[in-house]
């Protein structure tokens, strides 16, 4: 059986060796707050999975959805285009 690919390296190169550029580490650099906060929430989440809910892990919960909600609302109006209304 006769095998055939692509000799070319452009074609045949693995996407996932590469290294990320310098925009992408920016991008996620100022994506971090939110990162972080999401975590956080997934291991608050992940510490109620096998046990109720008490009054300070509710607490708890509360505080990590207001962190992400806040990181989420931040990250938007730093992205979002400052425009002035004409008259």
């Amino acid at each position: 059986m006769k095998h055939i690919g692509a000799l070319q390296a452009v074609v045949t190169a693995d996407l996932s060796d590469r290294e990320p550029t310098g925009v992408e580490l920016d991008a996620i650099e100022v994506e971090m707050p939110l990162i972080e906060a999401e975590v956080a929430l997934l291991d608050v989440q992940i510490s109620l999975l096998d046990r109720p809910a008490s009054e300070l892990d509710t607490r708890r919960l509360r505080r990590a959805r207001r962190k992400v909600l806040t990181a989420r609302r931040e990250l938007t109006n730093q992205a979002a285009p400052v425009t002035e209304v004409g008259a």
